[in-house]
């Protein structure tokens, strides 16, 4: 059982129905150095408890190209809602949800597993293509040949009609 969890409870007794939350720990799943840091505010907005914040990290990454590795600072903003009851198609109070913001469903669950939710935002915070920097020298690793592929050989005498 995760360690930090929030209680819907917790955060409807709390002043202003407002809490804020520090997250500093590793999630083991995630290769970093040192904790990854968190400051949160979690709120009560109704129907439903929004989780915002921004989350700091220094992640130990591979290179796509040239397979070493390298330190990666991640830093970026969470903004989450959770709606507290079953989603419907009509809500008893109106939420304005931000460009790109989702909703997830906890089912009737009396708790928000902030572990779990910082986990899916960082992996999902990683950039697409890992490389070490600017002056990356992969192609020092990456021969010509290594870059054809045999298949497409048959493709080298093709003459089409009306090409010079």
């Amino acid at each position: 059982m995760s360690k930090h969890l929030i209680s819907i409870e917790q955060i409807e007794e709390s002043d202003e129905k407002t809490l804020e939350y520090n997250f500093s720990d590793k999630i083991k799943e995630i290769n970093s150095d040192g904790p990854i840091e968190a400051d949160l505010v979690v709120r009560s907005l109704g129907d439903f408890i929004e989780v915002s914040g921004d989350v700091s990290a220094v992640l130990n990454l591979e290179c796509d190209v040239c397979l070493n590795k390298f330190k990666y600072d991640l830093n970026f903003t969470i903004d989450e809602m959770f709606a507290k009851e079953a989603l419907s198609e009509e809500y008893s109070q109106e939420t304005e949800l931000k460009e790109g913001q989702f909703i997830t469903d906890l089912n009737g669950a009396q708790e928000i597993d902030i572990y779990d939710l910082l986990y899916q935002s960082v992996i999902l915070n990683l950039p697409n293509k890992k490389v070490c920097g600017i002056n990356c020298n992969g192609k020092e690793f990456l021969k010509e040949e290594d870059l054809t592929d045999p298949r497409l050989e048959v493709f080298k005498n093709i003459k089409l009609d009306g090409a010079n």
